[in-house]
């Protein structure tokens, strides 16, 4: 398999134990929340080891959400993956509509001004109050540019490897 189809996307977290029978509180940052499940198998990850599980189930409960995990059948093995990051593999993901993008994608493409002028690559995105930003680091400089199409974000070509942006090289 190519590196793109293993490529992995973190969708959410154990964050508590439910009930005595094994059942975890989850984190979900899908959207919507409840899509997680249908984003399988899992990749469990806490403390430097993984395991990846099938057949994750479950349901919103208040303002949370409760998951039954295979395997996991008492209160005390539910506690140990408390903390645990929940990834799917990105092939498992539905492809993303005209003009959106999964950020795992983005990550690692080249940024370029669109007078040919190079950022270095994208090292992350993170999300604020009004937009997302797009961070390109070139060496140990980095710049955050908002991700807002077509006023700055001008093109990104996957294929190519490449985002084209509208941003002063000296901000």
């Amino acid at each position: 398999m190519s590196a793109e189809v293993e490529r992995r996307v973190l969708v959410g977290r154990i964050v508590g134990v439910s009930g005595t029978a094994g059942a975890v509180k989850l984190e979900s940052w899908t959207d919507p929340r409840m899509q997680i499940f249908r984003y399988q198998p899992w990749i469990l990850k806490s403390a430097g080891a993984e395991r990846e599980i099938r057949g994750c189930r479950g349901r919103e409960q208040g303002k949370g959400m409760v998951a039954t995990l295979p395997g996991v059948d008492d209160r005390d093995q539910a506690a140990v993956l408390i903390g645990s990051e929940v990834w799917v593999l990105r092939s498992s993901l539905p492809k993303p509509k005209d003009g959106e993008y999964y950020w795992t994608d983005l990550e690692g493409l080249d940024v370029v001004t669109v007078e040919g002028v190079s950022f270095g690559r994208v090292s992350h995105l993170f999300a604020t109050g009004a937009n997302d930003v797009l961070v390109a680091r070139d060496g140990e400089r980095e710049r955050m540019i908002p991700f807002v199409l077509e006023q700055y974000i001008k093109q990104v070509d996957l294929d190519s490897r490449r985002i084209v942006v509208d941003w002063d090289p000296d901000f």
